[in-house]
């Protein structure tokens, strides 16, 4: 476990999944730290793929390939959640990992996570190196918000977007855009007008932002909800797919900024 610290805050990352598996913030613990699988808790990252890849099936350039079914009838959130990072860097509030794409990845590639940390935000920032095959890539983060801190009240979430994606049967999205409807929400938005706030009354604010213009919203727990900042919706892959040329890359960035 690596340990980044300020005056206000402490950032926990394990190079195993290249987690963040916890950030306190004015001593309250704001991340689920524990959960029955790896994709319910702390905050992961998502590469090269974010979210559903529909029934664990990749179509790309005239070829096909499988990947494991981890969330039935679907294959979850990539492959680097379960992988070992190495790390590159390291310094009191600053932190960088590597890993590789390897099996079952086709494409080859690497990809790189730094976080930093301050005493009003933690920033983190992903990128996606191709390597000498075009490749379609996709990245993003999935954190895990506790609903209740140690004190104050209960989670209220402002959020607001002009625009959902549909989804079918299989909570796939079919590439149709729809109104936002009323939560609780399992959904895809894009063209939003109020970035996430959480607010807890009493204890804490965090503002989330990120350069990336899709959010996976997931508030369908009692105990947590998940905002997931991501370079594009659930099976973009297959529908919609970013390609990068041999030796290109993409970034990401989410920044958690408190008050």
């Amino acid at each position: 476990m690596v340990e980044l610290k300020t005056e206000r805050a402490t950032a926990s990352i394990d190079p195993h999944g290249g987690r963040l598996c916890s950030l306190v913030v004015d001593g309250l613990e704001i991340l689920v730290t524990e959960g029955e699988k790896p994709t319910r808790w702390g905050s992961f990252p998502m590469a090269p793929w974010c979210g559903r890849l529909a029934s664990g099936l990749l179509r790309h350039d005239g070829e096909s390939w499988e990947f494991p079914i981890t969330s039935p009838p679907h294959a979850n959130h990539g492959t680097v959640l379960r992988a070992d990072w190495s790390l590159t860097d390291q310094r009191p509030a600053h932190v960088a990992l590597r890993v590789d794409l390897d099996e079952p990845w086709p494409f080859g590639g690497h990809v790189e996570q730094r976080f930093a940390l301050d005493d009003t935000s933690l920033l983190v920032e992903m990128t996606i190196h191709a390597g000498d095959r075009p490749m379609p890539a996709q990245l993003g983060w999935h954190p895990w918000y506790r609903r209740q801190l140690d004190r104050g009240s209960a989670l209220e979430i402002d959020f607001a977007a002009d625009a959902m994606y549909e989804v079918d049967d299989d909570q796939i999205p079919t590439g149709t855009l729809v109104a936002m409807p009323e939560g609780p929400w399992d959904d895809t938005f894009v063209d939003v007008t109020q970035p996430p706030i959480l607010r807890w009354p009493g204890a804490l604010t965090v503002e989330l932002t990120s350069d990336m213009d899709h959010w996976v919203v997931f508030t369908r727990m009692d105990h947590a909800v998940a905002i997931e900042p991501q370079s594009g919706a659930p099976n973009d892959l297959n529908r919609s797919p970013h390609v990068l040329r041999p030796g290109e890359s993409v970034t990401g960035r989410m920044r958690l900024g408190w008050s």
